[in-house]
């Protein structure tokens, strides 16, 4: 192999670990939803489009780049998903699983549609992000927006884990996904565990939104470029596992990008379905998912 091939595959390794990290982080606040209350959040992808949005219109109107935005972004996320399950997800508990995947999925119709309403369908970008062009790293060129989103992608992933399991709330978290009887009587409340599990979801989306404003177009389907694709690594990583998801997305992201190298770019998506059809053939309960 030459060594402009060589350089041509690191090349393509380093840019699957860069989006496969932002599909972890997308990916994490579906699992923990899941892995809470058991529920299929079809609108998470609309989750990611409103911080993304949030983003364009800090910098549109206030010139505050999405970076420092960002803690505004994840906070207006949260209280999104803390309203969504006040309003929506605590009426449908106890309703059959397909009222509950409609419920989900008709969220997801409205919010998009809102965004169409409210801002059109064209596609906008971030003006004068504060991250832009590209860097040299061992002969690499890496573009600064990408690595800035991954590394920020890795911060926020491995924050969660820590507070998943380093903190009492988390514990309660972790306690709840668990055994949700078993926990209440324990004494802790399991509605303030699903309506946190639904904020920090949402919050999770709404980073990943704010990194990927600063170069990937916003638009109000955008969610549905990203969502089919997080799917892929809930189920890859294993239902309800944040550790499965972080790992997951890397594998997702490397199988998209070398097939897209090796193969062809209009492959890409057919070998990454493939693999989410693999998984649930041969390990339905994903690489960290409990037996």
């Amino acid at each position: 192999m030459t060594h402009l091939t060589m350089t041509m595959l690191a090349q393509t390794i380093v840019s699957g670990l860069m989006i496969g990290l932002i599909y972890a982080l997308i990916a994490v606040g579906l699992t923990l939803i899941f892995g809470v209350m058991d529920i299929v959040n079809f609108a998470h992808g609309e989750f990611l489009m409103l911080g993304m949005y949030a983003s364009f219109w800090g910098a549109s109107l206030f010139f505050l780049d999405p970076l420092f935005t960002l803690p505004l972004t994840a906070l207006m996320l949260f209280a999104v998903g803390v309203l969504v399950y006040r309003l929506v997800i605590r009426r449908i508990l106890a309703a059959p699983m397909l009222s509950q995947i409609f419920a989900t999925f008709g969220m997801m119709i409205l919010l998009r549609g809102l965004a169409q309403f409210l801002w059109k369908p064209d596609h906008r970008t971030v003006p004068h992000a504060l991250v832009e062009g590209k860097i040299t790293l061992f002969g690499l060129q890496l573009g600064t927006p990408q690595l800035t989103a991954s590394l920020g992608a890795v911060l926020v992933t491995g924050g969660l884990w820590w507070f998943l399991n380093r903190t009492r709330l988390g514990t309660a978290l972790e306690a709840t996904s668990i055994d949700r009887e078993a926990a209440t009587l324990m004494g802790i409340n399991s509605e303030r565990m699903f309506a946190l599990a639904w904020g920090i979801g949402a919050a999770c989306a709404g980073i990943a939104g704010a990194l990927l404003s600063t170069y990937f177009p916003i638009f109000p389907e955008v969610g549905a470029d990203f969502i089919l694709v997080a799917f892929v690594v809930v189920v890859l990583g294993g239902f309800g596992s944040v550790a499965g998801a972080f790992w997951a997305g890397i594998i997702v992201g490397e199988v998209e990008v070398l097939g897209g190298f090796f193969v062809g770019p209009a492959y890409k998506n057919a070998l990454v379905l493939s693999l989410f059809l693999l998984v649930l053939l041969f390990r339905p309960r994903g690489l960290m998912g409990k037996a």
